[in-house]
């Protein structure tokens, strides 16, 4: 079974930065695309960022330049490195990863993490 545990989530100011982290743990043959998804109060879920296991990454508009997505593939951790934290980045932030196992492809989600932008 897979599991992705979060972790970095809490409360900041405006202007502040957070880093989240999200590891992936299981009998996993393979991880491909890691992302970040977030969902603001009274919202759908929507992407915040996603890279593949080639590095490349990709943005949603209201992130772009102010959040960064890494991983480290040696230890099954996806990053996101939020700065310049507004008030509408409020959300519950989860992680996702596209997995290969022995029972085939598919893509497990994380319990989800506060971030909250407040004064």
């Amino acid at each position: 079974q897979v599991k992705l545990v979060e972790s970095g989530g809490g409360l900041v100011q405006p202007g502040g930065s957070l880093r989240l982290s999200c590891a992936a743990s299981g009998n996993m043959y393979r991880i491909n695309d890691m992302g970040w998804y977030l969902r603001a109060p009274g919202k759908e879920r929507e992407l915040a960022a996603t890279i593949t296991s080639g590095d490349r990454t990709n943005y949603a508009d209201s992130v772009k330049g102010r959040f960064t997505i890494s991983r480290d593939n040696a230890k099954n951790t996806v990053y996101l490195q939020m700065n310049s934290l507004k008030p509408e980045d409020t959300a519950v932030y989860y992680c996702s990863a596209d997995v290969v196992t022995g029972f085939g492809a598919g893509r497990y989600w994380g319990q989800g993490t506060q971030v909250t932008v407040s004064a």
